[in-house]
C-alpha cells in the first residue's frame, strides 16, 4: 500500500498518509516519503499544501514495529533515525508555500510534531492530542522546537511532563490549532483557508515564513537526536518501551493512582 497519496486540485496540492490500518502511525519509511515529497514540492507549481491523514486519525504518533526495532538498535543507528525524524520536521517547517494541517482525527507524539509544522491547523471536536512520550521513558525531542513555538514554553512544561491527553477545544486555546470545525465542514474550512493563502503574493508568504522562523531561531537545539538517543538507550527507556510493547505499566507507576 502506498503510505502517501498525492492529489491536487489546481494550486492546492493535498498530501494523505494512507496507513490507515495503524492510524497513520510514523516510521522509518513514511517520514523518508515525506521528507522528499516536501522537498520535491517545494519546487513545483502548486501554491499551497494540505496534509491529512486517512481513516480516523490523523497520525497516531511512532509506528510500534519501529518502536520495538529501537530497543535492540546500537548508539550511531538510534542518532540516525531520531536525525532523520528530525529533517522531516524541518522539511515541513521550513516549506516555502502554506501548509495546512486537515487534521482529521487523533494527533499523538509525532503527529502532534505535524501539526505544529503547519501554518494553518483544522481539526474536529473528536480528536485527542497527547504528548505521551514520559510516560514510555523517552522525550518529544524532534517535535520540540515546533511545537515551542506553536505553544511556547509554559504549555509545553505542563504537557511534556505530565504525557496526558487533551482535547480539541484545549488544543484551540493553546494554540496547537486555528479551528474546530464539525466533521462534515472540515473540507469547506481547508478549502476557505487554502483560498485565504492564495491571496497572498507566493515570494511574500515565503518570507513571511522565513522572518519567523528566524525571530525564533534559538530554539533550535543542535543535538537532538543525541538527547533523544541517550533516552531511548537507557534503562528507563529500555522499561517504558518494553512495558509498552508487553500492554503493561512501566515498574516506575508502582503507588500511581
Amino acid at each position: 500500500m502506498t503510505e502517501i497519496l498525492l492529489t491536487r486540485d489546481g494550486p492546492v496540492t493535498t498530501l494523505t498518509i494512507n496507513r490507515p490500518e495503524v492510524r497513520n502511525a510514523i516510521g522509518p519509511s513514511l517520514i523518508a516519503q515525506l521528507t522528499q515529497m516536501f522537498a520535491a514540492l517545494a519546487m513545483d507549481a502548486s501554491r499551497v499544501m494540505v496534509l491529512t491523514g486517512a481513516g480516523s486519525a490523523f497520525s497516531a504518533g511512532a509506528d510500534i514495529d519501529w518502536m520495538r526495532a529501537s530497543r535492540d538498535l546500537p548508539h550511531e543507528q538510534n542518532v540516525g533515525d531520531a536525525a532523520a525524524a528530525r529533517t522531516m520536521f524541518e522539511t515541513i517547517d521550513s516549506f516555502p508555500k502554506p501548509v495546512i494541517a486537515r487534521v482529521n482525527g487523533h494527533a499523538l507524539g509525532g503527529g502532534i510534531g505535524l501539526v505544529a509544522c503547519a501554518d494553518i491547523a483544522i481539526t474536529v471536536p473528536g480528536a485527542v492530542f497527547g504528548f505521551s512520550e514520559v510516560r514510555l521513558g523517552l522525550i518529544p525531542a524532534m517535535i520540540s522546537p515546533h511545537v515551542l513555538r506553536a505553544i511556547g514554553p509554559g504549555h509545553a512544561r505542563a504537557l511534556f511532563t505530565s504525557g496526558r491527553r487533551f482535547g480539541a477545544a484545549e488544543a484551540l486555546s493553546l494554540g496547537l490549532v486555528h479551528a474546530v470545525v464539525e466533521p462534515d465542514e472540515l473540507d469547506a474550512a481547508v478549502a476557505e483557508a487554502a483560498a485565504d493563502m492564495l491571496r497572498g503574493g507566493p515570494v511574500a508568504i515565503a518570507e513571511a515564513k522565513r522572518l519567523i522562523r528566524d525571530a525564533t531561531a534559538p530554539l533550535a537545539l543542535p543535538d537532538l537526536a543525541e538527547r533523544l538517543a541517550a533516552v531511548r538507550a537507557g534503562p528507563e527507556g529500555q522499561e517504558g518501551l518494553t512495558a509498552f510493547l508487553e500492554k503493561r505499566d512501566p515498574g516506575w507507576t508502582s503507588g500511581a493512582s
